[in-house]
């Protein structure tokens, strides 16, 4: 047979069988939302300017999709323009949490920045959170086929030294096979990211991490998503204002130098 182009030489599509599926909205407790933007107000307040600030969304394990509450960690730089989440600072937070407790993203605030949307700033502190806090939300999505050319089938006990130079890949089995379909387990995971300004907007996106665990295949998206307001029952009383008080003077730090780098889109 002859082709005109090599276009129409095609592979078969590989099988492939969904298992479950990743979050496409951002469920979020009014109470977490709530105290978002009071820590937004209480940095203006306490500190008299509007300092840019982070801190982690928090789910429980039993259900990761839900942003339950936010955790303030000591945040390392805030000045007027941007901020910067640290790896190893992030692995030390989800240590000194509950164990039914975990991080599924982070959130920060532009102040009173024009920018309503991430910076190219927040796109490398997302990865950097995507790395490091999605250990407890992984989940096998779908089985893929691999698809090997020359695989070598041999029968244990039953080859020699020089049989496994052949073959870019070689099974072992305990009786003669003639045929094999190898499916690899795709595992995802996913991690929440959600900017607020001092004026009450939000904006938010969610990142996507895929991997074969056999071919290594990996694969990272995100994507604009609405929050959907989930009523927990628990409110922010006088109480858990006074807490958080205490928190922003302790855990954000301000500095009042001018800084070069500026968020941008």
């Amino acid at each position: 047979m002859r082709f005109k182009s090599l276009a129409e030489l095609k592979r078969p599509p590989r099988g492939e069988t969904v298992l479950a599926a990743l979050p496409d909205k951002i469920r979020m407790a009014h109470y977490a939302k709530q105290k978002a933007f009071k820590i937004n107000e209480l940095v203006r307040s306490i500190y008299q300017d509007s300092y840019e600030w982070y801190g982690y969304t928090l789910a429980l394990r039993d259900d990761p999709e839900l942003i339950v509450d936010l955790g303030l960690p000591r945040n390392e730089q805030n000045i007027l323009q941007y901020t910067r989440v640290h790896p190893e600072k992030i692995a030390a937070y989800q240590e000194s949490l509950p164990a039914e407790v975990l991080i599924n993203g982070w959130i920060h605030s532009h102040g009173n920045l024009d920018l309503k949307n991430f910076s190219d700033i927040d796109a490398e502190n997302q990865v950097t959170v995507l790395d490091y806090v999605t250990a407890g939300l992984r989940r096998p999505l779908a089985k893929r086929e691999i698809v090997i050319n020359e695989v070598s089938l041999l029968v244990k006990g039953e080859f020699t030294d020089d049989d496994l130079h052949k073959g870019s890949v070689t099974i072992i089995t305990d009786r003669p096979v003639a045929e094999v379909r190898i499916l690899e387990t795709v595992y995802g995971v996913f991690c929440y990211s959600i900017v607020i300004g001092d004026d009450g907007w939000h904006h938010q996106e969610i990142y996507y991490k895929k991997r074969g665990i056999l071919s290594g295949q990996t694969t990272v998206s995100q994507k604009d998503s609405d929050i959907v307001l989930v009523d927990t029952g628990r409110v922010l009383t006088e109480a858990d204002i006074d807490e958080l008080s205490a928190e922003v003077k302790e855990k954000i730090h301000p500095e009042t130098y001018a800084s070069p780098k500026i968020e941008t889109m």
